[in-house]
């Protein structure tokens, strides 16, 4: 059942991407980013104020427990692991092709081992290894396939805002497993919908300040803000991705590792939306790259079985 919530979560984690593509298309970064804030905050807090004030959700999936500061600073901090990830992914999606920045995402899986490694004192296997290879393998050969559509990944930023995004997304896999792992294993704990409902609150209220503080006072000398429908695309399809993907870790059986892995199986679906509706170049070099990607999270799965 895990393993499934995973993959469904994967395919909507995929739209996810192709909407938020769509959505940044010669429009403003941080409005977009304060709206899709804002709809997830709408989505999530019905279940906390319905939680908080009846018995309707008492023991459904989608009950939201309470809690004090002890236990909410956790989710302040994921707010900002999570929002300072997104700031940096929007920005690099508007300036690169989807069909780029999918595969440089599909290497998290590599960025938790190690950080799991460095962090939580575990040992790689041979597999785990090399998986780990292949996916710089398929880095390097991005990087050469980027330079065909003039990106030079050693000096390009938007690709460092990619990589710096992928970077703190993997930080903040490492902080889900700390944050629902049980108090017996060293873990925190917290209810998978007191973190989903409230780290979106908390985000939407730190965005607004970003809104308010860098972007308003400046909007008029920058690229304007229009409104799409796909906006509101990009807030459904990451809610429903995160509400199955924490879902799946909730489960006993189910694995942080392989969980983390299938879930960057999405880049498939960004990829083909890149190709199809996006109309992106030089695919079949990027295609070979991807493939790469792919096969190292087939050797990471065998060695973490």
């Amino acid at each position: 059942m895990w393993l499934f919530l995973a993959f469904m979560s994967a395919v909507l984690l995929g739209c996810y991407d192709s909407f938020k593509k769509q959505a940044l298309k010669g429009n403003a970064v941080i409005p977009v980013l304060f709206l899709n804030t804002v709809f997830s905050s709408f989505i999530f807090l019905p279940f906390i104020i319905l939680s908080s004030t009846t018995t309707l959700l008492d023991g459904s999936t989608f009950y939201v427990a309470s809690g004090g500061w002890e236990v909410h600073k956790y989710v302040v901090l994921k707010a900002v692991i999570v929002l300072s990830s997104w700031i940096l992914g929007y920005f690099g999606m508007k300036h690169l092709p989807l069909t780029i920045v999918g595969p440089i995402n599909a290497t998290r899986p590599v960025m938790v081992l190690v950080g799991a490694l460095l962090v939580f004192g575990e040992r790689l296997n041979v597999w785990q290894w090399i998986g780990v290879v292949l996916a710089v393998v398929s880095f390097l050969l991005l990087s050469r396939s980027g330079k065909k559509e003039g990106i030079d990944f050693r000096h390009d930023h938007w690709v460092y805002m990619i990589v710096g995004a992928a970077v703190m997304g993997a930080l903040s896999g490492l902080y889900d497993k700390y944050l629902m792992a049980p108090v017996s294993e060293g873990g925190v704990g917290l209810d998978r919908m007191f973190v989903q409902s409230w780290y979106n609150i908390y985000q939407c209220g730190m965005m607004l300040l970003v809104l308010l503080m860098l972007w308003w006072p400046k909007h008029k000398e920058t690229t304007p803000f229009h409104w799409a429908w796909a906006i509101v695309g990009v807030s459904l399809f990451l809610s429903t991705a995160d509400f199955l993907y924490f879902y799946s870790l909730s489960l006993p059986s189910s694995m942080i590792s392989i969980v983390s892995m299938v879930r960057r199986s999405s880049v498939v679906v960004s990829f083909l939306c890149g190709a199809l509706f996006f109309h992106e170049n030089n695919l079949r070099a990027k295609a070979f790259d991807l493939a790469l990607v792919l096969l190292g999270m087939v050797f990471l799965y065998i060695g973490s079985r």
